[in-house]
């Protein structure tokens, strides 16, 4: 994947991962579509970014909204004429801790960490299978790995996300389609910001998006990191549950993008 005339939507983008991709994003020969809930934020972005190479447009679309998505395709369509690379980096995360469960907050993050996904996913899809071409960049998290003590509600809904990209990267592999999965561990946003637990490995967005634009143009199936955190990940997923419980009481990995 190059850069160079490409159409780029980014889901998310006024804050976090999502800014520091479209700010590196900006320097290069390409268009960009950047989308988010609050437009003053999108607005201000985009005029800082004014001077760089990319022409720049911004939406304000909330991702949990398919009727609202399928309006800002279009409308990103008009004014580009066409996606390249949809990158659905929109999340949110809560805590969800016993006794005070709330289901609404689930019901919250899976419809933006989930079908803040599947929602662009639909109305993507129809063109770049057409086209033969694209490639869909989907932000799950190293969360994903089990249940994490305070963290269900965020750590399922990254687990769906993971399951539901890699059913697409295999589906749409037919059709010439790259999808990639972003797993990254603890980096600084807006989100994270507000957590009080220990952060091991803490990343700056900047360093997260470097990252992933590397490894976009190197088409890798799952973007992964830091080496770190993804082997406990990975140890986490295939230790017996007495072990999980005992660790899950130690550390919380809750809002890790």
């Amino acid at each position: 994947m190059i850069p160079d005339k490409k159409v780029f939507l980014i889901t998310g983008a006024s804050s976090g991962i999502g800014k520091e991709i479209a700010t590196l994003l900006s320097k290069e020969n390409c268009s960009l579509a950047l989308l988010a809930r609050r437009g003053d934020l999108l607005n201000s972005l985009a005029e800082q970014l004014k001077p760089n190479k990319a022409i720049i447009k911004t939406y304000v679309c909330d991702v949990s909204n398919i009727d609202n998505v399928q309006t800002v395709i279009g409308n990103v369509r008009a004014n580009f004429g066409q996606i390249d690379v949809a990158i659905l980096n929109a999340g949110v995360g809560y805590k969800s801790v016993v006794p005070n469960y709330e289901s609404e907050k689930a019901k919250e993050t899976f419809d933006v960490n989930v079908f803040g996904i599947t929602n662009f996913v639909e109305f993507i899809l129809p063109d770049f299978i057409k086209r033969k071409q694209g490639m869909i960049v989907g932000i799950s998290s190293l969360a994903d790995s089990r249940g994490w003590k305070g963290s269900g509600f965020y750590c399922a809904s990254k687990a769906a996300a993971t399951i539901l990209l890699e059913n697409l990267r295999v589906e749409l592999k037919l059709f010439n389609i790259k999808v990639i999965t972003v797993k990254p561990g603890f980096v600084e946003t807006p989100m994270t910001a507000k957590n009080k637990l220990p952060m091991p490995f803490l990343m700056s967005a900047e360093k997260a998006a470097r990252i992933i634009i590397n490894g976009m143009k190197k088409e890798k199936k799952v973007i992964q990191f830091p080496l770190p955190l993804v082997i406990s990940s990975k140890l986490m997923r295939i230790v017996p549950d007495f072990l999980f419980e005992y660790f899950a009481k130690k550390q919380s990995l809750s809002n890790s993008d």
